[in-house]
């Protein structure tokens, strides 16, 4: 008597798929995508492995697991994955746009710009790939380069607000504050909630530049209206209150800054300008001290002098403009007062001879 035939059911994923019609592949990777979603790393590599049981060269597994790599801070092996990839697919978009990502995230420019070219070519009209590389020539201080792609992303898209803003910022490096100020307009323009602080900052930062500093007072005052001890914010405050000759002003907003960061050189020496200016000189002495202490400074040895000018003790001045002139030798400032020095110290001289 013959046995019926035993169904087995299946047990390996290849059993599965024969027996699913094609459609598991579909599932995992769509289960994979889900996983890495939700930041269950793990689960997302069995699914996209179990893919590559079925199809070792499926470019969506393997760009799953390069992204599964990068979420797991290892970029040599997401970079691994993603060449693999494009070992069978050279141009597929997500794995030479991920491999880039890579390559940017070690400070390989000069790599990652040859992979954007190569998505240039794909379409030439990509804004995410004209303003990655647009980015990339900026920070490498390559800013004919980084205008020039700005300006193809903005042919495309006149109100892109990253490329605009990204080409404020070569125009303010190139000291063209106009035209930086006219991008960045444009920028605070497409965003009517102005919640980017950063791009708050940069138009305060550029109506200080050009002396308008009411007007950036009133930038700044926005982004500490989000966050009160925004460092930029304050400091571009504190600047503004000086260049407005408001010293009490603007020493509340060194002192602010100092309280977060004691130890910062620039804000020291700032503080105690005005401090000088304001004629408490005992403590101006002890500020320009302590940027000292942090590191040397032109400034803080500019300040003790105009204190040592100021009390007549002009041998100490003129030890303190000596080591101005160590450490910048051309600061007219700095020859401009030891000439005054000088001639009040022969003056005394002479006076006390007769």
């Amino acid at each position: 008597m013959t046995q019926p035939a035993q169904h087995h059911p299946p047990t390996t994923i290849s059993q599965f798929a024969a027996l699913d019609g094609g459609n598991l592949l579909a599932r995992l990777s769509q289960k994979g995508n889900q996983l890495l979603k939700e930041g269950a790393l793990d689960e997302a590599e069995r699914a996209y492995r179990d893919i590559l049981e079925l199809e070792p060269a499926n470019s969506y597994a393997l760009v799953g697991l390069a992204r599964t790599a990068k979420l797991r801070g290892d970029l040599a092996a997401a970079e691994s994955f993603y060449l693999q990839c494009l070992q069978t697919a050279p141009y597929q978009r997500f794995a030479l746009m991920g491999l880039a990502d890579c390559y940017r995230c070690d400070g390989a420019w000069s790599k990652a710009l040859g992979i954007w070219k190569k998505c240039l070519s794909l379409d030439d009209k990509d804004l995410s790939v004209l303003t990655r590389m647009a980015d990339a020539y900026r920070k490498t201080k390559r800013l004919d380069k980084a205008e020039q792609m700005y300006e193809r992303a903005l042919a495309v898209d006149p109100r892109h607000r990253y490329a605009l803003v990204g080409l404020g910022y070569v125009h303010y490096e190139l000291r063209d504050y106009v035209r930086a100020l006219s991008c960045w307009n444009e920028a605070y323009q497409v965003e009517p909630d102005h919640h980017d602080l950063h791009l708050l900052t940069s138009l305060g930062n550029c109506h200080r530049k050009l002396n308008r500093y009411q007007t950036a007072i009133t930038y700044y005052q926005k982004v500490l209206q989000q966050d009160d001890s925004n460092f930029f914010a304050l400091f571009g405050l504190a600047d503004s209150y000086r260049g407005l000759c408001q010293q009490e002003l603007s020493l509340v907003h060194w002192e602010r800054i100092l309280v977060q960061n004691p130890n910062n050189r620039i804000v020291l020496t700032r503080s105690a300008d005005a401090l000088r200016q304001l004629g408490r000189l005992e403590l101006a002495q002890t500020r320009y001290q302590q940027a000292l202490a942090v590191g040397a400074d032109v400034y803080a040895y500019l300040g003790l002098a105009l204190i040592a000018k100021q009390q007549t003790q002009f041998s100490l001045a003129l030890d303190y403009l000596a080591r101005v002139k160590t450490l910048d030798p051309t600061n007219e400032r700095a020859q401009r007062l030891v000439t005054q020095c000088q001639v009040s110290a022969s003056r005394a001289a002479n006076q006390q001879q007769r």
